[in-house]
């Protein structure tokens, strides 16, 4: 039974691999046996998650390639890299994402007056170059007729912000949860299933997995009014999001595409 989860030989590509939740995909697939190439933003810092993870694993086994995911031909070029480091890939996460949390916010607006900027950069990265990332690496899984793609989602695909969460901080205008955020979500869900249905037959199964709120230094107020509408009553710790990634990116999925596999300890059910 245990081989239904192995990745032994298997060759994963993860987008946005220096963020929050890079190195736990990243570290899921190490420990199951893939090889992973790493993909983030020219310039981005090395996380010390990640640091370890290379000195863990080796350059034989993790390797990070500076990319935007919105630039096709710079995207070609990795593609080309992994090709030729470490083989066609089988397993691609599609990890990369801009969010504007209440410290990162920068200047608060109304929301009739956030300007379009503040939305094309989000839908810009979340969305289209999620497509764009599946296009030129999901090419190669189509002529090999095998494939997981695992498109990263977010509760909020499903459901609105919960604008109260936010309403203790002080700030004039009051912080407001990006609404492109929940919609670029909720576009890749839709994409999740449109390329799930039209790939099928190459072979290539295309799920996401939508976590709900990952514990990670938000204040305590914030903390306490999330957990409280939570039926499992906390927020997700790195570790529950591992077995369920593991599932989709494994050959105990192999029935499974077209799916949004939510992991929110209840919080869309109520």
């Amino acid at each position: 039974m245990n081989g239904l989860f192995s990745l032994e030989s298997e060759v994963a590509v993860v987008t946005g691999a220096l963020g929050r939740l890079g190195a736990v995909w990243i570290e899921t697939l190490l420990e199951a046996g893939a090889s992973v190439f790493a993909l983030d933003l020219p310039g981005a810092k090395v996380s010390e998650a990640f640091h370890r993870l290379g000195q863990r694993f080796g350059a034989d086994r993790l390797s990070l390639q500076y990319t935007d995911v919105r630039d096709r031909q710079a995207l070609e070029t990795a593609c080309e890299q992994c090709l030729t480091g470490f083989g066609v890939p089988s397993i691609l996460v599609n990890n990369a994402g801009v969010d504007r949390p209440p410290a990162a916010a920068g200047t608060a607006y109304q929301l009739v007056d956030i300007p379009l900027e503040e939305s094309r950069e989000i839908l810009e990265v979340n969305t289209l170059g999620l497509f764009l990332v599946s296009q030129v690496f999901g090419r190669h899984m189509l002529d090999a007729g095998r494939g997981s793609i695992i498109n990263i989602g977010s509760l909020y695909a499903g459901v609105s912000p919960d604008q109260r969460f936010y309403d203790h901080l002080r700030s004039d205008p009051p912080f407001l949860k990006p609404p492109a955020y929940g919609a670029s979500k909720a576009a890749v869900v839709n994409l999740t299933r449109y390329l799930a249905t039209h790939w099928a037959s190459g072979g290539v199964r295309v799920n996401a997995l939508s976590p709900g709120g990952v514990s990670g230094g938000q204040d305590e107020r914030f903390t306490d009014k999330f957990c409280h509408r939570v039926p499992m009553g906390r927020m997700a710790a790195g570790d529950d999001l591992c077995g369920p990634l593991l599932f989709l990116a494994s050959r105990a999925s192999s029935y499974v595409t077209g799916t949004e596999l939510v992991v929110d300890g209840g919080f869309t059910a109520w």
